[in-house]
This record gives C-alpha cells, sequence and structure tokens, in this order.
C-alpha cells in the first residue's frame, strides 16, 4: 500500500535559496522541494511573488496559480531595500547549496546579488539562472514569459492547421519545460559540488530550452532544407494515415479520439482495418500501401471518422486500444481534475490550504518504490520567516522581534 506522508529524501540536507516569481524558475525549486530539499522562498514582504497575486481575490487569499508551483517550500520574507534585508540574504546563501533566481535580466546583479558575490561567499553554491534568451543572444536584455519563448524558440510555427497560423501550444513549456532542464542540471551540478567543492553558475534563456523540445522539427528541416510544417494533429516527420484526432458523440468540445497507426509496426494499420469492420481497405488499391494513404489521406480519415462518431471517446479507445493499436481519448481537465483514479494512485492529492481551503494538488508523476511524493500546501507568505531564520542563521527571538518591528523582515502570517 502506497504511504500517504512518504517523502523521497533523495535531497535531504540540500538547502535552496529560491528567489524565483512566477512558474519557469518556481518550477524548478518546487521539485527540488519534493525531493527533499529544503527550499527557502525569499518574497517581498508587502507583495510577496507576483503569482500570489494572479487573478486572487478579495480579501487576500493566493491564487491557485500561486499553490500549483509552490508546495513543500518555505516563505521568508525579507525587505532586499533595506541593507540589513540584504544581508541577511547574503548570510542565507553562505549556508545554502543552490540559489535559484528568474528576475528580469540585470535585476539580480543591481541586487548586489550576482553570482560573483554569491560565490565569494560561498563557492560550492550552484546558481541557477532562468532568462528569457541566452547569455550573448541580441534579445539577452529582453523580457519574456511563456508564449513568448514559444514564438521565439520555434514552438508556435510547428503548432496548428497546415493552412491556418501559428498557434500557441498548451502546455506551458517555456515556463515550466525551461524549469525542469535547469532542474536537472542543478542536480548534475550538486553531485559534481560534492567531489570538487566548487560550484557553478548556470544560465538558461527559455527560447533556447525551446529547441531542445522540438529537436525533431530541426531533424526534419536538415533533410528537407526548408521550414519543419504545421501538421495539425499529424506527424512533422510524415505521415503514416490514419494519424490523427477523429470526432465522437456526442459531438462535445473535446470528444475526440487520436488514433495512430505507426510506420513501424504494418500491423496498426491492418488491426484498424479488423476493428471498424472494413477488411476490404486492406486491399484497396487507394489504400494497401503507405504511399497510397498518403495519397488519399482525407478520404481515409472520413472512413475512419464515420466508425467513431458512432462510439464515445472512451469507447473508441478502447476498442482500438484492445487490439494493440495506440489510441488516446481526448480529455479536457475537467475530466482529468474529477477522475478518482489520479487521487487513488496520489497523482493528485486533496490538501487543505489555510487561505484557499480544500485543493486538489498535483504532484511530481516519478513513483519512489510505488510511492508518490506528498504535497504540502504551498506558504503563505511570510509564513516561514521566524523559524528558517532561526534554523539556517540562529536568529534569537529577540532578534527577530527587532528585524520585524524594523520591517527588515516581514510578519509570519497575512490576514
Amino acid at each position: 500500500m502506497a504511504d500517504p506522508n512518504f517523502m523521497p529524501g533523495c535531497l535531504t540536507g540540500v538547502k535552496v535559496l529560491d528567489c524565483t516569481q512566477f512558474e519557469a524558475g518556481t518550477s524548478c525549486t518546487q521539485v527540488l522541494a519534493w525531493l527533499g530539499a529544503d527550499v527557502c522562498k525569499i518574497e517581498n514582504p508587502a507583495t510577496g511573488d507576483p503569482g500570489r497575486r494572479v487573478g486572487s481575490s478579495k480579501p487576500h487569499k493566493d491564487d491557485p496559480y500561486f499553490l500549483m508551483y509552490n508546495s513543500n517550500k518555505r516563505s521568508v520574507c525579507v525587505n532586499l531595500k533595506d541593507p540589513r534585508g540584504l544581508q541577511i540574504v547574503k548570510d542565507l546563501a553562505a549556508k545554502a547549496d543552490v540559489f535559484m533566481e528568474n528576475f528580469a535580466p540585470g535585476a539580480i546583479e543591481r541586487l548586489g546579488l550576482g553570482y560573483d558575490v554569491l560565490s565569494k561567499i560561498n563557492p560550492k553554491i550552484v546558481y541557477g539562472q532562468v532568462k528569457g534568451f541566452g547569455e550573448g543572444s541580441p534579445f539577452s536584455k529582453n523580457l519574456a514569459f511563456d508564449m513568448i519563448a514559444q514564438a521565439a524558440g520555434g514552438t508556435m510555427s510547428i503548432t496548428g492547421d497546415p493552412k491556418g497560423p501559428p498557434v500557441k501550444p498548451g502546455p506551458t513549456l517555456g515556463d515550466t519545460g525551461t524549469g525542469m532542464l535547469m532542474c536537472i542540471s542543478i542536480l548534475a551540478s550538486l553531485y559534481k559540488a560534492r567531489d570538487t567543492g566548487k560550484g557553478v553558475r548556470l544560465n538558461i534563456g527559455m527560447q533556447d530550452a525551446m529547441l531542445h523540445y522540438i529537436r525533431n522539427s530541426f531533424a526534419v528541416t536538415h533533410k528537407s532544407h526548408e521550414a519543419a510544417p504545421r501538421a495539425g494533429a499529424g506527424s512533422i516527420s510524415g505521415g503514416n494515415p490514419p494519424c490523427n484526432i477523429f470526432p465522437c458523440k456526442p459531438g462535445g468540445p473535446n470528444d475526440f479520439v487520436y488514433i495512430y497507426t505507426s510506420r513501424a509496426n504494418p500491423n496498426h494499420w491492418t488491426k484498424l482495418c479488423e476493428v471498424i469492420e472494413r477488411k476490404d481497405l486492406m486491399t484497396n488499391p487507394k489504400f494497401a500501401t503507405r504511399e497510397a494513404r498518403v495519397q488519399n489521406e482525407l478520404e481515409l480519415e472520413e472512413i475512419i471518422a464515420q466508425w467513431t462518431r458512432q462510439r464515445d471517446k472512451y469507447e473508441a479507445m478502447r476498442l482500438v486500444g484492445a487490439a494493440g493499436i495506440p489510441a488516446g481519448a481526448v480529455r479536457d481537465t475537467a475530466e482529468l481534475y474529477a477522475d478518482p483514479d489520479f487521487v487513488n494512485r496520489r497523482m493528485m492529492q486533496p490538501i487543505q490550504h489555510p487561505e484557499v481551503g480544500a485543493f486538489k494538488a498535483i504532484t511530481w508523476p516519478v513513483s519512489f518504490d510505488g510511492n508518490k511524493v506528498t504535497v504540502k500546501p504551498a506558504p503563505l507568505l511570510g509564513a516561514n520567516t521566524d523559524q528558517t531564520l532561526k534554523d539556517w542563521l540562529g536568529f534569537s527571538d529577540g532578534d527577530l522581534s527587532k528585524l520585524t518591528a524594523e520591517k527588515v523582515i516581514g510578519p509570519n502570517m497575512v490576514a
């Protein structure tokens, strides 16, 4: 039976100083927290991470956007405009194994917390930076969010209908996708720093990260010497029809099933003909070969659609999948959020947030000996200021009271 309180503890003892906001850097540090690191999120005492206020209600309640990316962390409010507050962060950095930031270009250096400063304080520190564009890029000083990275990094250009305009992919590849690449690099750097005693400055541009995720498209360009095309729901590297999304009953906005027949397995096509009870298609000259199916793709897709329209997407998925053919119902977020399977497997975990109340949180998808990481609610602004400064820096109650009264550090809770 899965342990409902399981924590992997892979990074127990690793201290992470988190100066991130919104999503790209924040998703990176969240994974480190899930894996057992002590992640101390530094926030402005007055406003906190701007992600707290994305669509938030009045009176103050942290928005679900913030909760999704900041579980299992501590929140420490420090006034970085006060020299004493800045010194506190430097003292925390001296104790940290990892420093992570994704402020606007040049902002962290102007604060006096650049790698040149912190590496002198702590030579072992692994210093991570997420920016919109890579170092040396002509756009390196430009601001960027997820959609900018996806536009400038190529993912939009290969997404959408072949005859339509570029489309922004739904997943936040520019943000969380970049964060995952940084997280992997931090873990590798920690491994090296353990042996060498020397840290490193890691920097990733969100635009550059997008190139990583569309390597197949560059392979297409290498072969064709042209831009990789938009292929709708098909394969950019070439088709083996039918490979597409097909409509199902009752005809709602997400009543579709994806059916994929692979070039690597000719049996997918023959098995599909059996499933839809059209064995005659196997010998029909229009569809008997892959090349013929490519030439007559639209006609073939209509034949498949005639069959899928008579079934709901789950029935279509079951029947096609049972025959050994890759198939997947198009499931929307409401369906997935309500599916008890994800709660039973602890991929989604019902938690109680002190302000928002009941909330279903998504955890790290990797299991450890059958156990999923337990999600702890994202912290209220400044909720862990006192305890973290006691734990990391040994501050006394008197020290904390004085600094709070002088507005160097923030309160423990926000009303």
